[in-house]
């Protein structure tokens, strides 16, 4: 009997210490489920919180920018009127001046027949200028010319000497006068030719040189300009002339002990050719 009693007691004791592990066990479960039931609360609310931050910084980010807007259109209301006031001041100044010149010049104002008559002056010096000029392009237009009977006709004038020349696409140089001419580029479609020249020892480039258009430019040796001028443009080939001043600049001085010497002057024009000596035309 005492056995049974014992062994009872046995289990007795150990169905208690099973329960109270099982206890312990569901106590700590609990425990863990409420701290994760508000650490979500936590969470939640936290999100929330931030939710509303939000929306409350993008509403008050709106009415900035429409008070910014409202600010910005009055802005520019007021500088358009501000214009339109100056606009206004400005037209009614102009208005003013007007009629105060009205009023001040009038048509038996001796002032105004003084105005007249510089008027009148003014549109003289404008058609005599205008005349100038129209003689001088009918001279300049003269001065060109087109063909190898023209360019002799120019040389009989013997108011300059003429070199004439034909060239063919080279890289060399080839001397003309007093200077020395290249031809790079001969287009027979655009009727222009592109150039190389060499003028006192410094190399100077021509594009795009049409024909019959006059290329100028100065040397060392003269104080009037040489002209070059293309009058036929070929397949990789140019015809054309030089035209240089009559006397260099170091004959100047000589010339003008001629002066006062007729005789000189007369055996001088004397011993000049009637027919100009120009360069044959020669296949380079």
């Amino acid at each position: 009997m005492e056995e049974e009693k014992v062994s009872q007691a046995v289990s007795r004791s150990q169905a208690h210490s099973q329960f109270g592990v099982w206890g312990a066990v569901l106590v700590v479960l609990a425990c863990v489920a409420i701290g994760s039931l508000a650490f979500v609360a936590h969470e939640r609310g936290a999100v929330n919180q931030m939710t509303a931050q939000n929306a409350a910084m993008s509403t008050a980010l709106d009415q900035t920018r429409s008070q910014l807007q409202e600010v910005t259109t009055r802005l520019s209301q007021l500088s358009e009127a501000q214009q339109a006031a100056e606009a206004a001041r400005a037209s009614q100044r102009a208005a003013s001046q007007r009629r105060g010149t009205a009023r001040v010049v009038r048509r038996d104002d001796p002032r105004w027949k003084q105005v007249q008559d510089e008027l009148a002056e003014h549109q003289k010096a404008i058609e005599s200028t205008q005349s100038d000029l129209a003689g001088a392009k009918t001279e300049l237009s003269g001065s060109i010319a087109r063909t190898h009977e023209e360019l002799v006709a120019l040389a009989r004038k013997g108011e300059r000497n003429y070199y004439e020349f034909d060239l063919n696409k080279s890289k060399q140089f080839s001397r003309e006068g007093p200077i020395s001419v290249s031809l790079r580029k001969a287009n027979t479609k655009h009727v222009y030719a592109d150039l190389e020249l060499l003028v006192d020892d410094a190399q100077l480039t021509k594009k795009h040189v049409n024909v019959f258009e006059p290329v100028m430019f100065y040397t060392s040796e003269s104080k009037q300009p040489v002209e070059l001028v293309i009058n036929q443009v070929g397949k990789d080939h140019i015809h054309g002339y030089i035209s240089t001043a009559k006397y260099k600049a170091s004959d100047l001085p000589a010339l003008s002990g001629l002066t006062d010497n007729p005789n000189s002057t007369a055996a001088t024009a004397s011993s000049s050719p009637d027919t100009p000596q120009l360069r044959n035309r020669a296949q380079r």
